[in-house]
């Protein structure tokens, strides 16, 4: 009874602490904020996944500084209603949705092709769609779901719209990945956990295998004025963690500790926006500054066979 008691108070103790310092917790929690006054009257900008979470403020972001935002969401109807929120909060935002579902490599191809017949420029394309710690499943091309999605759909856009962003250039790049990426490492054995699955680490995978593509594509578009640069837009409180029951309680219990969306946007704006990155690419950044990769995200022989295996995967030559 006495532990019990002890525990109990303890508890009360820890809340009313976390409710005392709530305003000084948050500041910390909201981390780097995007401060470039950049306009983007006149560009181009492609968001997957932003009907959601960072990317519908990513999205918000962006249209109020003037650029025309392309929101490429798998479920249209949803993405019809971010982009009446987004005009809601901005009279002005050229903002429009595209149907485009990351895991079926049909849609995106369709996709692009629709896309390049109809719009002549693209300027900033942010790679922001992505799923976490779902139950084993499988795209319609039969890769385990978050590799494919999160990597695989996201390399096949690019590979597709590189032509049109070279030709916009400058232009840039922008790969959400994750801390996560640090946990992660590339299973060349086993890419689609057929032999074991762990959600988990089938997430960090993928994440680390976003930081391995930004790295090796920003080397080989070396000299074209395209930049590409990884990110990690922190702990976030979104709908993200739907998956996992334990993690969608934890980030409730503990929300004051996590980002919001709006704040968890912040370094992909900074990534796609600010002035003094105009020539760096190849790099990760986390809370508008720049960031530690793993040694496994740095290694130039891992890119080098992820790029070629992810070529292999889809069916695809880009050299």
């Amino acid at each position: 009874m006495m532990v019990l008691l002890v525990i109990v108070a303890g508890l009360g103790v820890v809340t009313l602490l976390v409710i005392l310092f709530a305003p000084h917790i948050r500041k910390y929690a909201a981390g780097g904020v995007c401060r470039s006054p950049v306009s983007l009257e006149g560009k181009t900008v492609l968001i997957t996944g932003a009907n959601t979470g960072i990317g519908k403020e990513t999205a918000l972001e962006l249209a109020v500084r003037g650029a025309r935002v392309i929101m490429a969401c798998r479920d249209i109807d949803k993405g019809e209603e971010s982009a009446d929120s987004i005009r809601a909060s901005c009279a002005h935002a050229q903002v429009e949705v595209r149907q485009l579902d990351l895991a079926d490599t049909c849609s995106i191809r369709a996709f692009a092709q629709k896309f390049l017949a109809e719009v002549n420029q693209l300027h900033i394309l942010i790679n922001n769609a992505g799923v976490m710690m779902c139950p084993y499943t499988k795209t319609i091309d039969g890769f385990e779901m978050h590799i494919g999605v999160n990597h695989l759909g996201h390399f096949l856009l690019a590979s597709l719209l590189i032509g049109l962003l070279k030709r916009s250039a400058p232009a840039r790049i922008v790969v959400v990945s994750s801390l996560a990426h640090n946990f992660g490492w590339i299973r060349f054995h086993d890419l689609h956990s057929q032999g074991s699955y762990n959600s988990g680490l089938a997430y960090c995978q993928s994440k680390l295998a976003n930081v391995l593509f930004a790295r090796e594509l920003s080397r080989r578009l070396k000299d074209t004025n395209v930049t590409v640069n990884s990110v990690h837009p922190g702990t976030v409180n979104s709908d993200l963690t739907r998956h996992s029951t334990l993690m969608t309680i934890f980030f409730s219990v503990f929300s004051t500790f996590l980002k919001t969306p709006r704040e968890g946007a912040q370094t992909s704006i900074y990534c796609a926006i600010a002035d003094e990155l105009h020539s760096i690419s190849g790099k990760h950044f986390s809370d508008c500054a720049p960031a530690f990769v793993a040694p496994q995200g740095r290694s130039e022989e891992t890119s080098r066979r992820l790029w070629d295996v992810s070529c292999e995967q889809l069916g695809i030559q880009w050299d």
